[in-house]
């Protein structure tokens, strides 16, 4: 059995800690996506909106940085298995750097529809 399979609760948090934390220190992208992600949780401060924006916008912003961390591994493991350039391994990058690209737009696709609710319930 692989070493990390099965081990309890608190261990598999630590390794997903430690991941979140390479990954933070490596990755420009994700730096990026992780400051406006902040900026967006201080502007939802201001705004108020209902729950369901914070749950909508939250789910948003979660799921960008978490396609960004599948995005990293995926690199890394390609990286690891044919370090030499290859077209089919670019080929799977580019793949995965379109799935971070599709959930940027769908992320901010709910910033817009959030912006558009709180301009309709102004008037």
């Amino acid at each position: 059995m692989p070493p990390y399979k099965n081990r309890p609760l608190l261990a598999r948090f630590n390794f997903a800690w430690a991941g979140l934390r390479h990954a933070l220190r490596s990755e420009r992208s994700l730096q990026t996506e992780v400051c406006i992600g902040a900026i967006v949780v201080v502007a939802l401060v201001f705004i108020r909106p209902e729950p369901i924006w914070w749950a909508l916008v939250l789910a948003a912003s979660f799921s960008v940085i978490a396609a960004e961390l599948f995005n990293t591994a995926l690199e890394h493991l390609a990286d690891h298995l044919h370090p030499d350039e290859h077209p089919q391994i670019g080929l799977l990058k580019d793949c995965a750097a379109a799935a971070v690209l599709m959930t940027v737009c769908g992320a901010i696709s709910v910033g817009v529809a959030l912006i558009v609710h709180l301009l309709g319930r102004g008037s």
